[in-house]
């Protein structure tokens, strides 16, 4: 049995408190917050204990999940990887690269599991893509969100385009030689729109698109290479596939069983730390997205070349 904490129970931490209290051989031990009354609400309905500082559940879990603010990401998860425990912190790992490396010197030296949260690698979409890919030449991602106090503060770039980066990073696998962006502040003090613009050494090019000042929630990828045409909605899960075949095209629409992201990324983690395996997004994917999404973010606000 795999005892377990979360910490920060805000929206997303809550859920992730649901899923591990339903997870087989997985025992939630407590959650964290620093707001006691979010804290035990969680507690009270999911059959664990709370607390209000991660300290007082260090020495009762093998492994915590990460879900508060990223400003505070840092400190809580050193602590956790000094006291030898697992980890998964919710996107994006940290607020600097630099925090982030030291995090993954850390979990390395001591031989610990650090899964960086982005839940969109595990939509069962994008895992039908994946297996259709080959040497990608245009992608174009969107992801628009109705305005929501929630991750407003940090960029839109931190808080929604992360998730299309690491993915589009994941596919091209290829180093980056061109970025440009353009962006605005609209309802907040960070950037809540943003376009960037990224080419890669193998000549594929991405174009990726975030905002949270949107009429309407999208979510959706388009891959383009060779005689094939792809698109997915990551809300719905389905895949249309274009391709020419001869002097024709034929056209295919998939929809793979739907499942919960967040609960596949949950038993992803559970079995790294069973298995002593490297996850799927390590520290070191998280570190590469982040500082893409930094360079985005410099690149809107003082004009700067990559």
């Amino acid at each position: 049995m795999i005892k377990v904490g979360v910490i920060g129970v805000g929206y997303l931490g809550a859920h992730h408190a649901r899923i591990f209290s339903e997870l087989k051989d997985v025992e939630l031990i407590g959650v964290v917050d620093a707001n006691g009354a979010s804290a035990r609400e969680v507690a009270s309905r999911y059959g664990c204990k709370a607390y209000e500082n991660h300290l007082e559940i260090m020495d009762s879990v093998d492994a915590v999940s990460i879900a508060t603010p990223t400003t505070i990401h840092f400190p809580i998860a050193m602590d956790f990887l000094m006291a030898g425990k697992d980890i998964l912190i919710e996107k994006p790992i940290t607020s600097t690269v630099k925090e982030a490396e030291e995090l993954i010197r850390e979990a390395q030296a001591r031989g610990l599991v650090l899964q960086v949260g982005h839940l969109e690698r595990f939509n069962s979409g994008l895992s039908l893509i994946g297996s259709m890919i080959d040497n990608p030449r245009f992608i174009e991602s969107h992801r628009l969100s109705p305005f929501s106090k929630r991750g407003t503060d940090v960029d839109v770039t931190l808080d929604l385009m992360i998730h299309d980066i690491d993915i589009t990073l994941s596919l091209v696998g290829s180093e980056i030689s061109d970025l440009r962006a353009t962006g605005a502040r609209v309802l907040t003090e960070n950037i809540d729109a943003a376009h960037a613009w990224i080419e890669f050494e193998n000549g594929c090019i991405a174009e990726i698109v975030a905002s949270r000042i949107s009429p309407e929630k999208v979510r959706q990828i388009k891959v383009f290479q060779r005689h094939t045409y792809l698109s997915l909605d990551y809300q719905s899960q389905e895949v249309l596939c274009y391709r020419k075949v001869a002097d024709r095209i034929e056209t295919e629409k998939i929809k793979p069983e739907k499942k919960e992201p967040l609960r596949e990324e949950l038993k992803s983690f559970i079995k790294c730390v069973r298995d002593r395996s490297t996850p799927v997004v390590s520290g070191v994917e998280g570190k590469e997205a982040l500082a893409v999404a930094l360079k985005i973010s410099e690149v809107i606000k003082n004009g700067k070349k990559y």
